[in-house]
């Protein structure tokens, strides 16, 4: 049974970054348990967040903590557009596929040729928010 997901996706922007707060919002709204990785790590200051300069010791408890949030999850759903996957994304989509969990690719309805490797992990592949609760029923039944 599917009750937390974590959320994957780009965070070089303000956009990015409110469309996962949306799909997180959805999927709230539905009952599931998310773990968004810029929304919800803690023990940091979120100005060190804000700086390219972090340090060591905040690089360290944003792996353990998306690391401890995938391992507890039993789905992701990974934004995946953009010229590439992002790289931290495609990690996050790795990890999960190597730990024998469904990973739900979500496109935006961007229209963009997938790095194919990446994305023979995806269970399956969505178009839009409003199609994600269908796609996780099929998982889950």
């Amino acid at each position: 049974m599917i009750k937390k997901i974590y959320i994957a996706g780009p965070l070089f922007n303000v956009h990015e970054k409110k469309y996962l707060e949306e799909i997180a919002e959805v999927l709230e709204g539905n009952g599931y348990g998310c773990f968004l990785p810029h929304r919800d790590q803690t023990g940091i200051d979120p100005e060190e967040l804000k700086n390219n300069d972090m340090s060591q010791s905040t690089k360290d408890i944003i792996f353990q903590t998306d690391v401890q949030a995938l391992n507890e999850s039993d789905l992701v759903v990974a934004l995946v557009t953009g010229q590439d996957i992002d790289s931290g994304t495609a990690s996050e989509i790795g990890f999960m596929y190597a730990n024998n969990k469904p990973v739900i690719a979500l496109t935006a309805e961007e229209r963009r040729y997938r790095n194919l490797f990446t994305a023979g992990m995806f269970s399956s592949t969505v178009q839009n928010i409003g199609d994600l609760l269908e796609e996780i029923n099929k998982i889950d039944s």
